[in-house]
């Protein structure tokens, strides 16, 4: 009975659906998670009479057939890049991106990951670092006499020196945009690195067009919406629930067809 089969995708897809969801609750307070959306296609389809065949020797054509679908299967899982609030905070060297644009990270591999999450400091070096210790490209380093750093809204760092009256310009932070924001995967600790679906990065200046702008002393907070994300689940839930109806109704048809033998 295909029933059963067709059923049981449906269970699956939910159950999908519901890790996606489960995902984005667990993250609604984690700096610069972007949400995550489930698609879903459905399978291919079993004809019992092909649309536009004969009907009749006299070149009679079926106006419609009959096609009987076999369920459905998980197509993607978006990542939706909508601006999350801006979270004002202590620390002067949090930055929080106000518009398009990732922050450059150099991994221990050597490899370039790209991050919303601004959450950043010091090494021992000086260098601007992330709160794992990863240095925060181009690799920009505030001289330990700064009585003060200032970023502006260009990626601009100046630091205030002693005996200077103007600030000093120690260096220049890039922001990257994507053809294809989508098209990056996520490794974990808020990092995302750049497939060829997502095309290369494009680097420039914050602020240049089609570039957000980089704030000092704020962060980005999640876009979860918590209230949007509790009725999906509620639907999902449901979902799931008559879909696992349907397979009791069909293990009751063939129970009645057993019976009968």
């Amino acid at each position: 009975m295909r029933s059963l089969q067709v059923a049981g995708t449906g269970m699956l897809a939910q159950q999908t659906n519901v890790e996606v969801i489960s995902n984005n609750i667990a993250n609604m307070s984690t700096t610069g998670y972007k949400r995550r959306r489930a698609e879903f296609q459905d399978l291919i389809y079993q004809n019992l009479r092909r649309v536009g065949s004969q009907s009749s020797d006299n070149g009679s054509i079926l106006p419609a057939g009959a096609q009987v679908g076999l369920g459905v299967k998980t197509a993607a899982v978006y990542r939706i890049s909508e601006q999350g609030n801006l979270q004002q905070t202590e620390n002067r060297f949090d930055l929080a991106v106000r518009g398009n644009g990732y922050f450059q990270v150099q991994l221990p591999s050597g490899e370039t990951a790209y991050t919303r999450d601004g959450t950043f400091g010091l090494s021992p070096e000086g260098q601007i670092v992330t709160a794992e210790g990863f240095m925060v490209m181009p690799g920009i380093t505030i001289p330990a006499a700064a009585r003060d750093v200032t970023i502006n809204a260009a990626g601009e760092v100046l630091a205030k020196l002693d005996g200077q009256v103007a600030p000093q310009n120690v260096g220049q932070i890039q922001t990257a945009i994507f053809a294809n924001e989508g098209g990056l995967e996520a490794i974990g600790d808020n990092m995302l690195m750049a497939t060829p679906a997502s095309g290369q990065a494009q680097l420039a200046a914050p602020g240049q067009p089609g570039y957000g702008q980089v704030l000092q002393g704020f962060v980005e907070t999640s876009n979860v919406n918590v209230v949007q994300e509790i009725t999906r689940l509620i639907t999902a839930q449901r979902a799931y629930e008559m879909n696992s109806k349907v397979i009791t109704a069909s293990d009751e048809m063939l129970s009645t067809l057993s019976r009968m033998r």
